[in-house]
């Protein structure tokens, strides 16, 4: 494969080669080269206006599935709200990073369906860096106009905490950048990026390991590494979550993403890690290509993210597949006992979203939940 003709986008790639020769060392952290190719302004992955979600993009979520999802959050959000909660008291729903809006939309069409009295107390905060998907998410959310709020993550968390805060992330601690380790001779490596100047190329070279924060994160793992293992660590989502319970007096926070707990996570049949790109709905595990026009993702750590989640007053805290959530939130309810030969009639759509959530693979097993809660 010739990966010089697979080069992404010239100005990503220049941010890139900026990055590089300027480190005195000629090389970049994978998780720099990562936040580079994802977040660079104005065409890195996520800032680009480039479709990612759905038939024309390079991936679906649950919330692209049906509006089943947002209905299941919004029935958890009304489970959790306090016993004593009064009907003047505000509710905060915050979602951090909303894509198009559709999980919102879903979630405010079934409170203000089913449950009136909340939705006429819910402000509805979306936390979005990107300008593209901030007019996608107004466009989307305009019937309910008056319960939107849009900020940024500085100045949410900078705020006071509040009462009555759920705060809502699916699928997006998995596009945090992330470190790359290897074990290696009994000691652990860390993946740094070059440029190869003949080739013309990005290159992975592995260094010691010198971050206290990684180390300090690997003594909470308990796995026999193999030689030559390699794995993702995830710092930015432990931060998160943090940072999140700070800002929360009372509330829940739900976290939505693919991933799983420790044990399995660095095991030695996940060898190579699980670090993916996704473009055009093909999916492969090659990062040193289409830099900025390609999604790159890692499973979430659910037992680091639980761990930070209890070290910052959360409890309970409970981590659930997907298909356990949707069942225990109520969504065989959902489903419709029918009699239908036209496969695209609302009824029929809606059982086969259903279905799909609670039996694919790859939404129902792979994708964990995590209910995080401070009582008042």
């Amino acid at each position: 494969m010739n990966l010089k003709n697979q080069l992404g986008h010239p100005d990503v790639v220049k941010a890139l080669l900026t990055a590089i020769h300027s480190d005195g060392s000629g090389a970049v952290s994978f998780r720099d080269y990562m936040d580079i190719c994802l977040y660079n302004e104005p065409h890195g992955y996520y800032r680009n206006e480039n479709p990612k979600i759905g038939k024309q993009g390079d991936f679906y979520t649950s919330s692209s599935i049906g509006s089943v999802m947002g209905e299941m959050i919004a029935a958890c959000i009304c489970k959790e709200l306090p016993a004593d909660y009064s009907e003047h008291e505000a509710i905060h729903v915050v979602e951090w990073g909303g894509g198009a809006g559709r999980l919102a939309l879903h979630l405010l069409d079934e409170l203000k369906r089913t449950t009136p009295a909340v939705y006429e107390r819910v402000t509805y905060t979306i936390i979005e860096s990107s300008a593209y998907h901030r007019d996608l998410q107004r466009a989307a959310l305009q019937e309910h106009s008056s319960k939107l709020r849009f900020t940024d993550a500085a100045k949410w968390l900078g705020e006071e905490p509040q009462e009555n805060v759920y705060v809502i992330a699916n699928e997006l601690l998995d596009a945090f950048p992330i470190h790359r380790i290897r074990c290696k001779d009994s000691a652990f490596q860390e993946s740094y990026v070059s440029w190869h100047e003949t080739e013309q190329i990005f290159q992975e070279i592995w260094r010691p390991l010198q971050s206290e924060h990684i180390v300090d994160y690997l003594t909470h793992i308990e796995v026999q590494w193999l030689d030559g293992q390699i794995g993702e660590i995830n710092l930015a989502a432990d931060r998160w979550i943090v940072n999140v319970g700070q800002r929360m007096a009372s509330g829940c926070c739900i976290v939505i993403d693919y991933g799983d707990i420790d044990t399995e996570l660095y095991a030695a049949h996940r060898f190579q890690g699980s670090l993916m790109c996704y473009r055009q709905h093909q999916a492969h595990d090659n990062p040193w290509i289409h830099q900025g026009e390609q999604d790159m993702t890692a499973h979430v750590n659910f037992s680091a993210c639980e761990r930070a989640a209890r070290k910052q007053g959360f409890a309970p805290v409970i981590i659930q597949t997907q298909r356990e959530f949707l069942v225990e939130q109520g969504i065989l309810q959902k489903l419709q006992d029918h009699f239908d030969p036209n496969p695209f009639s609302d009824v029929s759509k809606r059982n086969r979203a259903i279905r799909q959530l609670l039996l694919s693979d790859q939404m129902s097993e792979l994708f964990k939940v995590l209910i995080a809660m401070k009582k008042r």
